[in-house]
This record gives C-alpha cells, structure tokens and sequence, in this order.
C-alpha cells in the first residue's frame, strides 16, 4: 500500500505544471511523510454544486494548478457535448475572472488556457475584481458560461473554483455531477492542450458596463446623503465599490485603511468574514473616529454585505445587523418603492421575507440554500440568504452582490436620515407590522468532517420530541425532498412559535443550525419584552438542539 502511494505521489510529481507544488510536493517524498501524502492522495477534490473549494497545496485533496488544471477540460469537454452556440462561426465564450488570493491569477490563466486548446473562446477579466462583475460579464457578453476563481470568505490557505452556465447562475444539478464525470475522464495533464497564447484579456469596458447597470439599482432622485464607513476585508470589493458610490452621488466612503487593499494573507483577521468575531473590530473603531450612519462590509470577494448600525447599547457603540434584518430592510425597502415579481429566499432564511411579500401581494418562493437555486426562480424581483447574501438587480446580476446591495442599503438609511429616522426605527416598525422575527445560528466547526455526518445521524435516529420547551409539530428529513424541494442534506424541525434547520455547510467545514422564532408584538412599548423573550427561547433552542446533536 505504501509503494502505491509513493508511486501515485511520483506520478502527480511527475506532471505538475507548479514549480511551488513540485518543490512542496517533493520534500513529503523525500521525507517519506506517509501521514501527509495519504492526507494529499487518500481521494480528490470533489467537484460539485459549489464547484471546487479547498486549502493550497500539492496533491489531488488540494487546489493547485493540477487540480484546476482537470477541472477546466471537464468544463470544457461538458460544454461542447452541451452543443455550444457557435454563431457567426465562432466557438462559444467562457468569461474567467479571480480574486486576489494566492494562485487565483494562476488559476485562471490556465482556465483561459484549457479553454483555448479545447476549441472555444476563452477571456479573463482585467485583473482582480469582484465576483458579480463575472456574473455580470457573462451575460453581458453572451458568454456560454463563466467561472470564478476565488474561496470567497474562507481562511487564507483556501482556494476555490466556482462555475456559471449562460444564464449568469451557478450550476445546480445534473450539470456538477455531469462535468464531474468529465473531469474523472481527464486521464493525465499531457492529454490537455494549453497554448500559450489565443485568449483574450478583457479591458475596463466590461466594469464599466457593470458601473452603468448599477445605476438600475436606485430610485432616481432618490436621497444620497448617507455617510458611510467600509472595509474591503483585504479583499477586492474596494475599487469598484466607490466607483459605484461616486457614479451614485453618495458621500466617499470612510475606508478603513488596514483592511482596503487586497492581501492574500489576510493579516488582520482570523477569518475573513465580517460575521466572524473580531473581523468587524477595525470597521468599528473607524466609525467611532468619523461618525457615520452606517458600516458597510464586503467579504473578500465583494458578493456579500454586512452591515452595522449605531447603538448605544453594545459596547462597541455599533451593532451588525444580522443577514435576515438586512434582508427585511432591503425588502421592506423595494416593497415602498413598488416593486413587482417575485421575492426569493432559501429555506435558512426568515419566515418575514413571506409576511413582507404577502401583505404586498406579490409572490413568495423557497428554494435550497444557495444563490444557484434562488437565481433561478421565475419572474425574480428579489432574493436573499441569511448568510449576509443579496440579489437586488436580477436582470443585472443573477447571484448575490455585494455591491449593489450596498448601494441599495445606503439609499435606504439616506431616506430614512431625510425623515430623521434609522435602519433600526424601520426594523421596529416591521415587527410591529409583522411580528418580532428573531434569528441566531448555532455553528460549529470541525477538523473531523465525520462528527458532522454523526450528528446528523443522531438527529436522525433520535429526532428531539421537544425544544426549548416547545413541542415539535413536524420533524422533516428534506433528504426526501418535499412538495417544493428537491432533495438535499438537511432536517427542518417546525415548532409552535419557533423553526429549527440543521445541515452541513456546502463550503466550510461546519455544522450549522439555523434557529427563529416569531414573537407577536401589539405596539413599539412592547418590544422590549417580546426581545427578551425572543432572546430566551434562542439560547434554549441553542442549548437543546446541541445536546440532541451531540455537539
């Protein structure tokens, strides 16, 4: 066994086109590391719905120029068995944009160069830039799919591969596990072209057609008086967010200026995510300096937002609203402004997206978690994810944007300020008009991926009769689908009063538990006590669910 990993690790050696993973790759040989060469060699990186995501490094269980490299021809080898377009007698396009992590600009030139030797048109994006410009890109230049190389806000030893048919989503099944098989049939490196040359770099026309499209997103003559503090979060969103900014008329975004510029290292964070603990502490002390009205945070890859309001009472003087408040605020936002079609959200998300729609008279729909199925509802007006994900311009951008979300947030608390009035006064009216809908998350993150299948397990054959004190009225294992779902890794627990949905992540190595509960509020005096309330229940479904799961 041992001799069929070391010549398995030889023959990866042997063809890898990265002088950084042949150096790394050949000291495990030479010291014989059995532990970490089975660690490399024990499978490969699977690629799915999420497409690729994982830590650097040398061998087929990491990302690297190999790996990709593979993923690429199978992408390539699916598209032209799909029958491309190839209207005035060119082949189809594939757009390619990257962050700035380590190896993305790597990554994608071999992307465009796979794509060049498979027979088709392949052009990359000008330089780092944020992942919905790519999605924007590919409709914009009628392109027959995209993909984006980036790990969006995992640790900075990550890597990710993220892949979008013509219609500007991300894939959904069966075409991962379609172009899967294909990347399996990929036999060695040496049976893939890669010319040097034959694709194209895109230049500032196509960020600047996004730039324009961006001008959809406000209501014209709108207020823009807003001011603002923004971190980029070492990421890429900086540059094209205040040319979005200054195309909108608000006031300049006060940076905060450790955090501005892209830095795979991400030196000033543990994780580079604004819901992480400690990631938003220098967006908070920037604010504390020059006073605005709200925070706003892109993670690394500028397609989500965060935002934080002023609040006396936290310690920092600045509260983050949680990604299902934004999501009511935007929504709450476009209903003013008379918006028409359909309001999207996955099944993780607030009950309120559907109170808000209903009372407006405008359709509602569910889907799985995941911008790939709410992109793809019908007639989408609006969709968001509690994971700090929203799509405000579908015909613009057919994913989440962190852009233009936060342009649509600013425009909100500028119409609010001209009112003398906050985020936070419109989030009290909601609950009085709607019910006080409370969310929270119980996370955890594992090295040992089997505790999250365990848990799962234990659920399974012990589903919890009762939590927080509330019964279960229906316990759903969605690995059957339901009425309006397809199948998929998860279990919704519905309570009287309360919702519960435990899954593992799709991109990171954790369990999550997605917690609500619904407090009737009669008048703003009693919102006080429904918090409280509210608070109680979420900490003892907190505690419930996590003896339930063993975890």
């Amino acid at each position: 066994m041992q001799d069929d990993l070391l010549a398995r690790a030889k023959a990866w050696l042997a063809e890898d086109p990265d002088a950084d993973t042949r150096t790394e790759l050949a000291r495990l040989i030479d010291a014989g590391d059995h532990d970490e060469l089975t660690a490399r060699f024990a499978g490969t990186l699977q690629f799915g719905t999420a497409g690729l995501r994982g830590e650097l490094g040398a061998g087929p269980m990491r990302m690297n120029r190999s790996v990709v490299i593979r993923a690429a021809a199978g992408l390539a080898a699916y598209l032209k068995k799909q029958g491309t377009p190839h209207g005035d007698d060119t082949a189809g396009l594939v757009v390619i944009g990257y962050d700035a992590r380590h190896k993305s600009a790597d990554f994608a030139r071999d992307t465009a160069a796979v794509m060049t030797g498979a027979g088709l048109r392949a052009a990359v994006l000008p330089r780092p830039l944020p992942t919905p410009v790519l999605a924007f890109t590919i409709r914009h230049l009628g392109a027959v799919a995209g993909v984006e190389v980036t790990a969006s806000h995992n640790p900075p030893r990550d890597n990710g591969y993220k892949v979008y048919l013509g219609d500007g989503s991300q894939i959904v099944p069966p075409a991962d596990a379609d172009i899967a098989a294909e990347i399996d049939a990929v036999r060695t490196l040496h049976d893939v072209p890669r010319p040097d040359t034959g694709w194209q770099t895109l230049d500032d026309d196509v960020l600047d057609a996004y730039l324009t499209r961006t001008d959809a997103v406000l209501a014209p003559g709108s207020p823009r008086t807003a001011r603002t503090v923004y971190t980029a979060m070492h990421g890429v969103g900086k540059d094209t967010l205040l040319a979005a900014f200054a195309r909108a008329g608000f006031p300049r975004p006060t940076l905060v200026t450790e955090q501005a510029e892209p830095d795979p290292d991400f030196p000033t964070v543990a994780f580079p995510n604004p819901e992480e603990p400690g990631a938003m502490d220098l967006a908070f002390a920037a604010a504390r300096e020059s006073a605005p009205d709200l925070i706003i945070a892109n993670d690394p890859d500028a397609d989500r937002l965060a935002v934080a309001v002023p609040d006396a009472a936290e310690a920092t003087g600045w509260r983050m609203l949680r990604g299902d408040e934004v999501g009511a605020l935007l929504a709450a936002h476009l209903v003013t402004r008379g918006a028409h079609g359909t309001f999207a959200e996955s099944i993780v998300s607030s009950s309120l997206l559907a109170r808000i729609a209903a009372k407006a008279n405008l359709p509602h729909v569910e889907t799985l978690t995941g911008f790939k199925w709410i992109a793809r509802v019908e007639d989408i007006r609006y969709g968001y994810e509690e994971a700090l994900g929203y799509c405000v311009d579908p015909e613009g951008v057919r994913d989440k944007d962190g852009i233009t979300a936060a342009l649509l947030i600013t425009e909100l608390a500028s119409t609010l300020k001209q009112a003398d009035r906050t985020l936070l006064d419109l989030l009290d009216d909601i609950a009085v008009e709607h019910g006080l809908h409370a969310t929270d998350q119980l996370s955890v993150r594992v090295e040992d991926l089997s505790l999250i299948a365990a848990a799962m397990d234990r659920l399974r054959e012990q589903p919890p009769a009762t939590l927080a004190g509330l019964p279960v009225t229906t316990a759903e294992d969605l690995t059957r689908g339901t009425d309006t779902l397809p199948p998929t890794d998860g279990l919704r627990y519905t309570l009287d009063g309360a919702r519960v949905i435990v899954r593992p992540s799709g991109t990171e190595p954790k369990l999550k538990c997605y917690l609500e509960v619904v407090v009737p509020v009669a008048a703003l005096a009693d919102l006080p006590a429904a918090r409280a309330k509210a608070a109680d229940l979420l900490t003892a479904l907190k505690r419930d669910l996590s003896t339930a799961a063993g975890i």
